[in-house]
């Protein structure tokens, strides 16, 4: 181990670039920062401060406002056509950026209730959308906007676009939190926060068949994670997956094996790949945004 890369096997040495590039901190003076998203063909990257209920851009080594106020937003991705989907932690919803810039509601309820406060968010290849809801941006006013639970449990929720139809696809979660699909779709990985809410409390990404494309079974558990917790992650190329902890950034193998991890000066809180070859790790941390090359391309940009 250097001051950097921990090799916890022999194959993360071929991951990174040991060596060579630097980490760099690309801005600080946050108070939590989440959800970074990368828009390949403008090489912005957009990210959520939530406590500061703001969004912020970051372009050619410039930072501004992207959105003030956010609705203490936090998780975002981009759907089909390239458009910002967001969860909104104050108002407990998802939303849509449109290209013109007006906000179309995606979700906000379910069952009649109130969502709870949605978290992080993925879009599949026929267009449908999935994200975690947990309590976070309910249970004070630092994350959201406190406010009674309306949902009996926290739940993943999948959205149809096409009808606004949205269908619990999970609920055996503690706090469902980041979300990703391998690479064939045929499994989505959900990461377990419930460490936050009680030291017994889960901290492992689970991992779910998909079937037919609508539902999940089989949960079982992918990968523990120590120290901290997964609070967001991503895939490479490879289908291996990088996620946040406690101790910076940890990388596992499709099997679930821990590879190496990066050490970064704080708890990593989510990531996303990044620039034009998509080997750029973009990292939010709860005071700044952090950034290294790597050995590896991100299977998905957003």
């Amino acid at each position: 181990m250097d001051s950097l890369f921990e090799f916890c096997d022999e194959r993360f040495r071929r991951f990174v670039i040991d060596g060579g590039p630097e980490l760099e901190r690309l801005h600080t003076g946050l108070q939590f920062g989440e959800g970074p998203v990368y828009f390949g063909d403008t090489d912005v990257l957009i990210w959520s401060d939530i406590p500061n209920n703001r969004m912020l851009r970051y372009v050619a080594g410039h930072v501004s406002v992207f959105r003030s106020p956010s609705n203490h937003a936090n998780g975002n991705t981009r759907d089909l056509e390239g458009r910002l989907l967001t969860c909104e932690q104050g108002e407990r919803r998802v939303t849509r950026t449109e290209r013109g810039g007006s906000i179309t509601v995606v979700a906000d309820a379910f069952r009649g209730r109130k969502l709870n406060a949605p978290n992080d968010i993925v879009v599949k290849s026929d267009g449908t959308i999935w994200f975690s809801d947990p309590t976070y941006g309910i249970s004070n006013d630092w994350e959201g906007v406190k406010a009674p639970r309306e949902q009996d449990k926290c739940n993943v929720f999948r959205v149809d676009p096409r009808d606004g139809s949205i269908t619990s696809v999970a609920d055996d979660c503690e706090m469902p939190n980041g979300l990703a699909f391998s690479l064939d779709e045929s499994k989505l990985y959900v990461s377990d926060t419930g460490i936050s809410e009680s030291p017994a409390g889960a901290h492992h990404i689970r991992v779910y068949d998909v079937v037919d494309g609508k539902r999940l079974t089989h949960p079982r558990v992918f990968a523990q994670i120590n120290p901290g917790c997964s609070d967001g992650f991503r895939l490479d190329t490879d289908g291996c997956i990088w996620t946040s902890a406690g101790d910076g950034v940890q990388c596992f193998s499709v099997e679930g094996e821990l590879l190496g991890r990066i050490r970064v000066p704080e708890m990593v809180t989510n990531l996303t790949f990044g620039g034009p070859r998509r080997n750029r790790l973009f990292m939010t941390t709860p005071r700044s945004l952090w950034s290294l090359y790597v050995n590896r391309r991100g299977a998905q940009i957003s």
